[in-house]
């Protein structure tokens, strides 16, 4: 019995980590996230009932004990699920401490922590495309890196470098294109302003104030620098 109230434990545990990871994308294989957290409920009290069940036919004291750890595991179960949300919001909360650049979602909230180097790292999904990028409000635009445009399938090969840019080496000339999709978080833009650096010359892209513009708003408060997307 043991044995497998700690399997269950596991076998929650597991369920609860995928909800976590794949609450925005609203699905976990051909279920969505609601179906599939209704799912593992209902075997995990189905899995409780007939353990309660099996616990009758054993001495006593034995079943009272097994009984009480059932109807334990059940509470932190519902527990768990009425404050999923809370739980998801603060696994959030803790990996983008720990890890530079990650997005604390919630709703159409994004939030991100200082790096220890005092800027904000932030992962971009540009074109589908996962892009490493820095806050750099003085930049009027997004800038891509050479590297990143070409990995978010740019065609560089038909860019012109035709505008003046300050750069860490100095000035340079940078190409005008228009990103198709940025997302960060649950927000997603469409029809991005962008630049795009010449080799050599930048970094980390930099995500600018033709991002930035199209927010609801957005504020640093702190160490964390606040998103606001419009509902």
């Amino acid at each position: 019995m043991r044995r497998l109230l700690w399997v269950l434990l596991l076998g929650l545990a597991l369920a609860l980590v995928v909800l976590i990871a794949r609450n925005d994308e609203g699905t976990v294989g051909n279920l969505t996230t609601s179906d599939f957290a209704s799912l593992a409920i209902k075997i995990t009290m189905l899995v409780v009932v007939g353990g309660a069940v099996l616990t009758l036919f054993q001495d006593r004291l034995q079943a009272l004990e097994s009984a009480l750890l059932w109807v334990v595991l059940a509470l932190v179960l519902v527990l768990v699920y009425t404050f999923r949300f809370d739980v998801r919001d603060s696994f959030d909360r803790a990996l983008a401490e720990l890890v530079p650049g990650h997005a604390a979602t919630r709703g159409r909230t994004v939030e991100f922590s200082r790096s220890r180097a005092g800027d904000f790292p932030i992962w971009a999904q540009v074109n589908g495309v996962h892009i490493s990028m820095i806050l750099d409000t003085g930049a009027n635009s997004v800038v891509l890196t050479n590297e990143a445009a070409k990995a978010a399938g740019l065609p560089l090969e038909m860019v012109k470098y035709s505008v003046n840019v300050e750069t860490a080496n100095g000035r340079a000339l940078a190409a005008p294109v228009t990103i198709d999709r940025i997302a960060i978080g649950s927000i997603a833009e469409r029809s991005i302003p962008a630049l795009i650096a010449p080799p050599g010359q930048l970094k980390t892209s930099l995500l600018g104030m033709s991002f930035l513009d199209r927010l609801q708003g957005w504020e640093v408060r702190g160490d964390r620098l606040v998103l606001r997307g419009y509902p």
